[in-house]
């Protein structure tokens, strides 16, 4: 088994090479849709935020508020700190689950959006980084997802700089070119991450 971990900035199109990936045979594990889980109506995790932030930041429906909460979180470094202290433990429990249940040749690819800023490169056999420039993710926040500029910014700003992101980098993604280039580029690194999982392990011994 590879274990890769793949991260990006918000607005980098982290999903669309993971998309890709998976198209070509990876095992995808999805850390935001697994916090998703995590913290969906009836669950522990979502009793734990409720306590933590009260219940403004549920919908109507008793669903949490995404855009409520988010608005609350990433402009507070502190608050951000109290949610992923509730949410982060419950996402790698049910990560290794599934990475458990993987097959022992596949090539596991863990989606998760703050893999550098939680100091986690070192559980990955290697770190892909999806790059894109600063401006690019701005700009796909608010035309592409709607968002607020001001609310754009304060995510961005509540994430690691794009230099911190590169540092743990072992393969870097481009991805300020168009559809069709992104996916040879995909189809490249997959390529060599097939090679890395065949390649012989070295020993315990050795």
């Amino acid at each position: 088994m590879l274990k890769v971990g793949l991260t990006g900035g918000i607005g980098a199109g982290k999903s669309e090479v993971s998309r890709l990936l998976v198209a070509h045979g990876a095992v995808l594990i999805d850390a935001d849709r697994i916090a998703r889980e995590a913290v969906a109506p009836g669950t522990p995790g979502l009793a734990s935020v409720v306590e933590a932030f009260g219940e403004e930041i549920l919908a109507a429906d008793g669903s949490l508020d995404r855009p409520r909460l988010g608005a609350v979180v990433f402009s507070d470094a502190e608050k951000l700190a109290t949610l992923n202290a509730i949410v982060h433990p419950l996402v790698g429990a049910r990560s290794r689950e599934l990475e458990e249940a993987a097959a022992e040749d596949a090539v596991v690819i863990h989606d998760v959006p703050l893999l550098t800023e939680n100091g986690l490169a070192s559980l990955y056999d290697l770190v892909i980084v999806v790059d894109v420039a600063p401006e690019t993710q701005l700009d796909r926040l608010v035309r592409l997802r709607g968002m607020r500029e001001e609310d754009a910014r304060a995510r961005m700003a509540a994430q690691a700089t794009r230099e911190q992101r590169r540092e743990i980098a072992d393969i870097v993604i481009d991805n300020d070119v168009p559809l069709a280039e992104l996916e040879q580029r995909v189809k490249d690194v997959w390529d060599e991450l097939v090679r890395r999982s065949r390649a012989p392990r070295p020993s315990a011994a050795e």
